[in-house]
């Protein structure tokens, strides 16, 4: 992937002017919060762009009216194995403000960002927020990618308090005309979170805390987890990159601790490949849910078309799974 992405950028020639301003946010999504019409606009519309379709979300609800925010990589899309192509590297050479969520996440723009370091303000809003480290007993694959620990902050609400914060002051160091509009927007955002926050506290109550166990995927709902009182028993493919892959000897021990603890589901999330999980549950008797929406929001008219309909739609989905046969 990365020879690919070197002969990309020789190419293209990073052909990024010094017009570029790299506004680097760590974020999350959810549904445009309402603005009075005589709002003002930006004099000169500010092209905003958001690697994920959550962060485009998230990003929207805090610039309101007077900003368009576009996401970078399609719904649907894990940005775990997303490349770049000469149209991507075009849409954000017209931006000149990229919201990324950092903490490793976008490995695929780590060339980009340093070549643009020196001339353009880059914002790295992922600062602040630390990496959790594993649960006792939870089990974990012996490498992971990058060096920077699990990116999934957005999966905890109450993290993405921390992602607004970031957006509210990049926008604004962009265009200082709308920062009053975009520190209401965001206190407004905030609000919906810590609502969104106890909602899931009071739904995840419904689950007794000896079922409170997850087995997903990969390793990506650790502080969800954390957050909620969930235990990770361990991820199908330890890592907290869905690119990686198990070996036998990792497959076998999760298969061990699924049996020991009583686990009752292996939650998929969507365009997951299913064959593990199958072969998983087959071996150790357990459901397999899928349909968790983690890296991308859902299409407009779909369960999860806005951050907060996601982390609702993800929420109702375990609590379900892990509520049956009490």
């Amino acid at each position: 992937m990365y020879s690919h992405h070197g002969r990309l950028w020789s190419q293209i020639g990073l052909g990024i002017g010094s017009a570029l301003l790299l506004v680097v946010i760590a974020g999350c999504t959810s549904t445009p919060m309402p603005t009075q019409p005589s709002q003002p606009t930006a004099a000169t519309p500010i092209k905003v762009l958001a690697v994920e379709s959550f962060l485009a979300d998230i990003a929207q609800n805090v610039a309101g009216q007077r900003l368009t925010v576009e996401a970078l990589i399609p719904v649907g899309v894990d940005p775990h194995s997303f490349e770049l192509t000469p149209a991507d590297v075009r849409k954000i050479t017209d931006s000149q403000v990229l919201i990324i969520n950092g903490a490793g996440l976008e490995a695929f723009l780590d060339k980009l960002l340093q070549s643009a370091a020196r001339d353009r303000v880059v914002i790295e809003a992922a600062a602040g927020l630390q990496p959790r480290t594993p649960q006792p007993g939870e089990h974990v694959g012996e490498e992971h990618e990058g060096h920077e620990g699990d990116p999934h902050f957005w999966l905890d609400p109450v993290s993405v308090i921390k992602y607004v914060e970031n957006i509210r002051d990049g926008l604004s160091r962009a265009d200082p005309g709308g920062a009053q509009l975009y520190t209401a927007q965001a206190d407004a955002y905030i609000a919906q979170l810590q609502e969104l926050d106890r909602w899931i506290t009071t739904q995840v109550q419904r689950v007794p805390e000896d079922r409170r166990l997850l087995v997903t995927d990969h390793e990506s709902f650790g502080y969800f987890a954390d957050r909620y009182g969930f235990k990770v028993v361990g991820a199908i493919i330890p890592s907290t990159s869905s690119a990686a892959s198990p070996s036998a000897q990792e497959f076998a021990r999760l298969a061990d601790a699924i049996k020991e603890l009583g686990v009752s589901a292996i939650f998929l999330e969507t365009g997951a490949n299913p064959q593990l999980a199958q072969q998983l549950a087959r071996e150790t008797g357990i459901r397999v849910v899928s349909g968790l929406y983690t890296h991308s929001l859902s299409e407009p008219h779909g369960p999860a078309p806005t951050y907060l309909e996601m982390m609702r739609y993800n929420t109702r989905l375990i609590v379900e799974a892990l509520s049956q046969g009490q």
